[in-house]
């Protein structure tokens, strides 16, 4: 990689000997390298450019769904600025970052997903009535939204050639504030105007600010400088925290861009997943066999979409039992489960979660094949109910009822099954801990901040996008189940979408049934 260390031109053409001069850790990044510093140089690298090619911006097919998200937003916080950064890049050693990915209230409301923009804010600025930007209806909302950002720099700029941070040099032409506005069609202003244009008429008369916090320390810390310049303080129904939640409940019930992504995200998922099929003789042959499942997916995730939407859990054999299992490199055994739980981010951030549970060598043994009907059987019972007018917490509990019904079966409960069911029980769920659904969307786990009465108590709607993931997971060194159960991980996800009348499972296309995924890998592997 190259060296990230920007020039500065303000650095002494002859620099002392290290021994000579004080140096401080800071600026010891500099160290490794010897830059031109010269005025020379910086003449002639700034001249003997052709002109920048225009970059073809066009607007975003989300120009009018982020239009009625913010407007949406704004109809809960008339009269308040609302602060929602992209975010900074993070640093991953030193001077190098990663890839940057926008904070996910930020890209909803302005439809940037990939790379887009380090360091922007979006800022919703108080107007009077009718003077706010028109939702889908053509409505005025309360609000009028600037996208501020860093724009490009001329190549007489030093900016050109010795920012690391923003530099066409180094990271490539950036889209200039016509680009950004005709791309987003939100007005784009110069992201050095941000302070002034946050602090404008704040005051316990006037225009209060809230920010969503987490994404940008820096601003978190300015809104924050500014409300106590301006002696405000927050209160509970105008507060950040009312920000981060509105942000997080406006994605709840997905409009139809959204569920297009969502659509495009498990298609490459399922893909991925074929993919993965073909890889397991690699897999098995391979002393880390999961390592060869992760990076098959993860790599078909980076050519047909924007990457992984989480890390892969590639799980075989015991390691299946764990839920969260990422280390990844184990060995993949013939006549084994392997689970792999994956989902392809697409370029809009949307991302898919599935998981299924797979016979290594292409066919479940009994004992298998068993475990992996109980859990299908629990999955099945929740997709009964996952229609609207249900509660979400009902999914969950739909499932819960066969599971414990089968271990009941199974004489693995040391109660009834019902007994086990009562809030007072439980004892069912030593072979499940985890919840059976979560929202998904641009995060993984999506809508995470909203209230409990919207989610978790909430009642489905048609749009709402989430999980059935059920699942069973004995251990090999768990002694209250048969020795052929231990070691045995299973667990069966789909992402279904909520219709008027009733749901649809948006990965269907990926087998479920035992004899249908043993039917689906053997013509996947010839």
């Amino acid at each position: 990689m190259t060296d990230a260390t920007p020039v500065d031109p303000t650095t002494p053409s002859e620099t002392p000997p290290a021994e000579t001069r004080a140096e401080t850790v800071s600026d010891r990044g500099s160290n490794r390298s010897q830059r031109p510093q010269s005025e020379a140089f910086k003449q002639f690298v700034m001249s003997g450019w052709a002109p920048r090619p225009d970059l073809g911006v066009e607007p975003s097919r989300a120009v009018p769904f982020t239009a009625e998200r913010r407007a949406r937003l704004s109809a809960r916080f008339p009269g308040t600025r609302l602060v929602i950064p992209a975010g900074p890049l993070k640093t991953r050693s030193n001077d190098t970052d990663y890839r940057f990915r926008p904070h996910s209230a930020f890209a909803h409301l302005t439809g940037l997903g990939t790379d887009h923009e380090p360091d922007a804010v979006l800022v919703l600025h108080p107007v009077a009535d009718g003077e706010g930007d028109p939702g889908a209806d053509g409505t005025p909302s309360h609000h009028h939204a600037v996208l501020y950002v860093r724009p490009l720099a001329p190549r007489d700029n030093e900016e050109f050639y010795a920012d690391a941070r923003y530099g066409e040099f180094w990271v490539g032409a950036r889209p200039t504030l016509e680009d950004v506005t005709t791309l987003t069609g939100i007005e784009a202003r110069h992201v050095d105007e941000l302070r002034d244009a946050l602090a404008k008429d704040v005051g316990a008369d006037g225009v209060r600010i809230v920010v969503v916090t987490g994404a940008d320390e820096a601003i978190d810390a300015l809104v924050e400088a500014i409300r106590a310049e301006a002696g405000l303080e927050e209160s509970d129904e105008v507060s950040d925290e009312a920000l981060v939640e509105a942000t997080s409940e406006l994605r709840l019930v997905k409009d139809a861009l959204e569920i297009e992504h969502m659509r495009e995200a498990v298609a490459r998922t399922i893909e991925g997943f074929e993919q993965v099929v073909r890889a397991l003789p690699r897999a098995v042959a391979h002393r880390r066999g999961e390592r060869v499942i992760e990076t098959t997916f993860d790599s078909y995730a980076r050519l047909e979409g924007n990457a992984v939407g989480y890390e892969t859990i590639a799980a075989a054999g015991d390691h299946a039992t764990t839920l969260h299992w990422i280390t990844n490199d184990g060995v993949v055994r013939p006549g084994e489960l392997v689970l792999l739980d994956a989902g392809v981010e697409v370029d809009s951030l949307y991302t898919a979660d599935v998981t299924r549970t797979l016979p290594v060598d292409g066919e479940f043994t009994e004992v298998q094949r068993k475990i992996y009907t109980a859990v299908l059987d629990a999955a099945d019972a929740a997709f009964e109910v996952a229609k609207p007018g249900t509660r979400f917490r009902d999914i969950h509990a739909a499932a819960m009822k066969v599971i414990a019904e089968r271990l009941e079966e199974w004489g693995l409960l040391p109660v009834p099954a019902e007994e086990a069911l009562s809030p007072e029980g439980q004892q069912h769920r030593r072979w499940m801990v985890h919840g059976t659904s979560h929202h998904l969307g641009l995060d993984v786990h999506d809508c995470a901040q909203a209230r409990r009465e919207l989610y978790l108590d909430g009642v489905l709607e048609p749009g709402m996008i989430f999980t059935i993931e059920p699942g069973l997971y004995f251990k090999a060194d768990d002694l209250t189940v048969p020795e052929e159960f231990r070691g045995i991980g299973v667990r069966i996800e789909d992402d279904v979408l909520v219709t008027e009348d009733g749901n649809e499972n948006l990965s269907a296309a990926l087998p479920r049934r035992p004899e249908d995924v043993e039917a689906w890998m053997a013509s996947l592997r010839g």
